[in-house]
């Protein structure tokens, strides 16, 4: 496990303070999106869970992000055609 996901888990608490829970789904993500992780969850999942997955995640930026910060923060500043 690398170093900076050491002990990561160990601090992710849900439900006493909004700051507790914006740094721990920031955790969450963080180990989440591992490649190890990934590797061995996505092959796993049915059609249907990465389609939900992937419906949740786009909604959630489309709530909340503008045009520009979606194209800079989530696609690099590539330009993408949709």
């Amino acid at each position: 496990m690398p170093a900076d996901r050491t002990g990561a888990a160990d601090n992710i608490v849900f439900g006493l303070t909004r700051a507790d829970d914006e740094r721990s789904l920031a955790a969450f993500l963080r180990l989440f999106s591992g490649d190890e992780l990934l590797t061995a969850l996505i092959p796993r999942m049915t059609d249907d869970e990465i389609r939900r997955v992937v419906q949740l995640l786009t909604e959630v930026m489309r709530n909340h992000l503008s045009g520009q910060e979606y194209h800079s923060l989530f696609l690099g500043g590539r330009d993408h055609s949709h």
